[in-house]
C-alpha cells in the first residue's frame, strides 16, 4: 500500500454475543478489498467467539488504567481493520478514547458499525436507550440475533430510526450475512453525530482577562464568539464529570441473561 493512503479502519459496535465476529468473517469474505490485507483488533478483554480462523490477521487493543486506550495498527500495511469495541463497556467511552487515537495513528474512520442483538433488546426494553447512543454513532446498522422475535418487533425497531430520519443503511443478518457486504463496507458517513469530522460551531466567550473586560466596558458588555470544535451531546460531561446523556450498563443485562441461561442449564 503506498504510504501516501492511509488505512481504512471500520469500528464494530454491539453487545457481547451479538454475532460481531461472525458478520465481521462475511463482511471479509464478501468483499476482500485491495491495498493490503485485513486485519482485526480486538479489545484483550473480549473471549474467543470460535471463527477467528475466519478473520485473517487478528491483534489486540487495551483499556489502560488511566482510561486511555493503546492500539496500534497492524506493521504489515494492511489495507483494512476491523476495530470491534469491546461488548460489555460503555460504547461511548470507547468511541470517545478512540476519537484522537484515529489522527495519532494516520488511520482513516471508513465507517462505524453497529450489530444489534434484537433478541436481547425486545427482552430488556431499558436497553433501548443504549441502542439509541449507537445507532446515533452508526453508518450501518445490521440487525442479528432475530431468531424467536416478532416481526413486529422488528419493525417498530426500524421505524423508530426511521422516523427520526436517521441516514444510516439498516439491515437485517440473515445466517450471518449481509445482503452486500460492498455497500456495507462503502466509505461514506451516513451518521448523526459529527464527532469524528472537523465541524466547527460558534460559541459565546466570556471575557475573564484585563484586557477583555476593558473590551466590554467600551463595547457595552458585548458577548464575544469564536469558532471551536463540535461538542457530540453523547460526549458532553457535567460539572461533576458524569455524562450529560447516561445509559444503561450492557454488562448488567449480559450477566442477568447469562445467570437466567445457568438456572435453565441446571433445572433450578
Amino acid at each position: 500500500m503506498p504510504e501516501s493512503e492511509k488505512t481504512l479502519v471500520y469500528v464494530i459496535l454491539g453487545a457481547a454475543g451479538s454475532g460481531r465476529r461472525e458478520v465481521i468473517a462475511d463482511l471479509i469474505d464478501g468483499d476482500p478489498g485491495e491495498g493490503g490485507p485485513t486485519a482485526v483488533l480486538l479489545e484483550e478483554g473480549e473471549a474467543p467467539a470460535g471463527i477467528e480462523e475466519r478473520l485473517g490477521k487478528v491483534g489486540q487493543w487495551r483499556w489502560k488504567a488511566e482510561g486511555t486506550i493503546e492500539a496500534e495498527l497492524p506493521e504489515d500495511g494492511s489495507g483494512r481493520v476491523f476495530l470491534v469495541m469491546n461488548g460489555r463497556r460503555n460504547p461511548v467511552d470507547q468511541l470517545e478514547a478512540f476519537k484522537a487515537w484515529f489522527p495519532a495513528q494516520g488511520a482513516e474512520l471508513g465507517r462505524i458499525i453497529c450489530i444489534v442483538n434484537c433478541a436481547l433488546a425486545e427482552r430488556n426494553p431499558p436497553l433501548m436507550a443504549w441502542y439509541d447512543a449507537c445507532i446515533h454513532f452508526s453508518d450501518v446498522v445490521l440487525l442479528n440475533r432475530r431468531e424467536g422475535v416478532s416481526n413486529k418487533w422488528v419493525r417498530d425497531f426500524e421505524a423508530r430510526y426511521k422516523d427520526q430520519r436517521y441516514p444510516c443503511v439498516m439491515e437485517l443478518v440473515r445466517a450471518g450475512r449481509v445482503r452486500n457486504p460492498a455497500l456495507i463496507l462503502e466509505p461514506s458517513a451516513l451518521r448523526i453525530s459529527q464527532a469524528f469530522e472537523d465541524e466547527l460551531t460558534w460559541v459565546t466567550v466570556d471575557g475573564d482577562s484585563e484586557d477583555d473586560a476593558g473590551e466590554n466596558e467600551a463595547d457595552g458588555d458585548e458577548e464575544e464568539v469564536e469558532m471551536v470544535p463540535a461538542e457530540d451531546p453523547y460526549f458532553a460531561r457535567r460539572p461533576g464529570g458524569r455524562r450529560l446523556k447516561e445509559i444503561p450498563d450492557i454488562a448488567r443485562f449480559l450477566d442477568a441473561k447469562e445467570e437466567a441461561r445457568t438456572r435453565t442449564e441446571s433445572g433450578a
